[in-house]
Formats: C-alpha cells, structure tokens, sequence
C-alpha cells in the first residue's frame, strides 16, 4: 500500500527523524583529531630526514608510505573507524583518509573473491575522488596553458 504525502511532510519527517548535528563539537573533533595526524607526519618526516638521513625529497615520500600504511593497518583493525566517529572530517582529509577509503570497500568484499569482490569494490568509494581530482586538474592545466599562451 502507497502512502501519499506531500513533498512538504515528507521533508518533515525526515527532518524529525534526522540527529541534530553538534557543529562546534564537530568542529573541534576534526580540528584536533586532523591535527594530530599532521603532528605525527611532520614527526615522521623529521624523524626520516634528520635522524634516517634522507634527503628532504625522500623523507616526504617516506611519511606518505607509511601513514598510509598505518591507515591501513588501523582500518584492518577497525580502530581507524573508531577515531572517525570522534573526529569525523578530521580523519578524512589528510592521506590517511584515502587510504582508509580503499581499504574500508576492500576488507569488507574480500568474501565475495579477489576480482570480483576486492579487486572490483576496492576503488568504489575512492574512484570517484581519483576520477574527478583527475579531470579537476587537467581542466586547471589546460587553462592554465591557455592563460600562459594568450599572455
């Protein structure tokens, strides 16, 4: 059986139904939490150039790997989605969110086999970043070079 309803109560209910958002707590999470994963890749960084001996270059290179296997080895563990839920956006800007984005699709479709589950599902959330973050920058590099060309 259809329930009928307008457009109006429906935006209604769904706004009775939907949490009320803690903006400032939200904001503070994030804030702190973004943070501290910074703190930590500036530590890594520090910690590959002055104390390993790497070059500059190499030392960020180094940072990016390993945060990103730390993401991963978090989000295997499932405590990467615990600190999420503090920190919400704080944990997805950073690397260390897309790293959790591939391996988050990956961990939860291995059962349905290599190809087609993790190998199929494993971009499904990060894909479209990486497709669109790929069309952004080549639409800036185009005009770009078409600005540099005219002047």
């Amino acid at each position: 059986m259809a329930m009928n309803i307008t457009q109006q109560e429906y935006s209604l209910m769904v706004k009775k139904a939907s949490p009320k958002s803690k903006l400032w707590k939200d904001c503070i999470g994030a804030f702190i939490s973004g943070g501290i994963i910074c703190t930590i890749g500036q530590a890594l960084n520090d910690t590959y150039q002055y104390t390993a001996g790497f070059d500059i270059k190499d030392a960020r290179c180094m940072t990016s790997i390993t945060l990103v296997f730390l993401s991963a080895v978090f989000t295997a563990f499932s405590w990467y989605d615990n600190l999420a839920k503090f920190s919400g956006a704080g944990t997805l800007v950073p690397i260390t969110g897309f790293a959790n984005a591939v391996v988050s699709p990956a961990i939860e479709f291995k059962r349905e086999g290599l190809v087609t589950g993790l190998g199929a599902k494993m971009f499904i959330i990060a894909g479209p970043v990486i497709v669109y973050g790929i069309l952004s920058s080549c639409a800036y590099g185009l005009i770009l070079c078409t600005l540099k060309f005219l002047t």
